[in-house]
């Protein structure tokens, strides 16, 4: 249901958005409400249009020439695409019990690519980089073996000394792998429960009871790069007690600067083999230089496992929406939202500022909408996330920092309504729509 329809803005004809984009093109919105003087008064003309040539847009410091052709691509509704076939069950793992007892009431029976890759790896103690698209099940390709070695541990009596660290570049992102490791270990005082435990730590949260939580001894230690230093330096966080540690989403990381922390977190963590005995699991969406000078600082002998099939995934239908002279993004979006098929919209903007500003535009319109952007403090940012993933809000305006990791079930559009700095920011943005074997739909609005 659109949770707009009750709103007392006046309908758009049937006729006028009866076809709102097609694959070729683009959308040409030419109705009257987009044309005039009107159409110029509230600010939402958007900037872009002074960086288009020829389709092409040019970008800032970090940006990037993207041609808007790449930005449609129908998607592949048929079932002749290449078929994976699983060399594991997740019962033939060799791991504890308990913890595949756990797997099974979870729902999980056949690994995806990367679980099925990695795990065995894992398991042995190898170091590995992942490279997989977004949306392929990365987080439980190193939760299950990394489980299972602290239980290893437990059982010879050594349990207090098998910690982990997972370092990821959003707060949502540790906040989501923490709740996952949660399902997979249970509760430690319900039967099932294994007795793992964790702590979450990351920026915009409250420090004490972070710190008043790390003062109990805790299997993983899940965070980000900011709030771990911050730990770090005020002496409550050793990493010298850590032997494991996972990056996540690591060309994010360096992506947001993070590549100097990085380097503190492996510099004060125990030596990598043949000398030391650290284990370091590698996780990234690409590949490019900068990630594979890291691989080698940072890995010891790493196996590589690449799943990633192809940039964008088959089952994201792409499209642009071409924003006539003098109209109005926003209403041309507004027009958008109101049809019926839009009903869990994920809407991306470039800066916090604009992510803030279109939100509230839409309410003024009669959109149930939130926002999500680094200005915003952790607890109104996990609160708009919920809303959004109850679908009690329709629209959910964000910044490139929902676009890595994030599993929301049932999005339904992706819509650029800022052309990103880079294809592969484009490429994560889109990913959070047409997942778990469903169709999804990502426009980018082109002017």
């Amino acid at each position: 249901m659109n949770p707009n329809k009750n709103s007392n803005q006046r309908p758009v004809r049937p006729a006028q958005f009866a076809r709102p984009y097609s694959v070729h093109s683009g959308s040409v919105y030419r109705g009257s409400s987009f044309h005039g003087r009107g159409a110029q008064r509230g600010g939402f003309r958007g900037s872009a249009s002074r960086g288009m040539q020829g389709g092409i847009r040019r970008g800032g410091s970090r940006g990037e020439h993207i041609d808007v052709s790449r930005f449609i691509n129908k998607a592949v509704i048929t079932e002749e695409t290449e078929h994976f076939t699983p060399e594991h069950a997740f019962a033939d793992f060799a791991i504890d019990e308990r913890l595949k007892q756990n797997i099974i009431t979870k729902g999980y029976t056949t690994p995806t690519p990367i679980q099925d890759k990695a795990i065995p790896h894992v398991l042995k103690g190898e170091d590995i980089v992942g490279i997989a698209n977004t949306g392929t099940g990365k987080t439980a390709a190193f939760l299950i073996p990394l489980i299972n070695k602290v239980l290893v541990a437990q059982t010879q009596g050594r349990g207090s000394k098998e910690n982990m660290l997972i370092v990821v570049p959003t707060r949502e992102l540790a906040i989501q792998i923490d709740a996952e490791l949660k399902g997979f270990t249970g509760a430690p005082e319900v039967r099932g429960g294994l007795k793992i435990f964790s702590v979450c730590v990351v920026g915009g949260a409250p420090i004490g009871p972070q710190i008043r939580d790390l003062r109990y001894h805790n299997n993983f230690v899940i965070g980000t790069p900011g709030r771990i230093k911050d730990l770090i330096e005020r002496k409550v966080l050793n990493l010298a007690l850590f032997n494991t540690v996972v990056l996540d989403e690591a060309d994010r990381m360096l992506d947001m600067g993070f590549i100097n922390d990085m380097k503190y977190f492996m510099s004060k963590m125990p030596a990598m083999p043949p000398t030391g005995k650290r284990h370091t699991l590698f996780f990234s969406a690409t590949l490019s230089s900068d990630v594979e000078k890291l691989i080698k600082d940072f890995l010891y002998n790493p196996v590589r496992i690449s799943v990633k099939t192809r940039d964008t995934a088959k089952s994201v239908d792409q499209d642009v929406v071409r924003i006539p002279h003098g109209a109005m993004k926003v209403d041309v979006l507004a027009s958008l939202l109101r049809q019926p098929a839009f009903d869990k919209v994920l809407v991306f903007t470039r800066t916090k500022y604009g992510a803030e500003k279109l939100a509230k535009a839409l309410e003024t319109r009669g959109f149930k909408t939130e926002s999500i952007h680094g200005d915003k403090v952790h607890s109104r940012r996990q609160r708009a996330l919920t809303l959004f993933k109850e679908s009690k809000v329709q629209v959910l305006v964000a910044t490139d920092v929902a676009a890595r990791g994030l599993d929301i079930a049932g999005v339904s559009h992706v819509i650029n309504f800022e052309i990103p700095s880079t294809y592969d920011d484009y490429v994560h943005r889109i990913g959070r729509t047409g997942r778990a074997g469903k169709k999804g739909k990502a426009l980018t609005f082109v002017e």
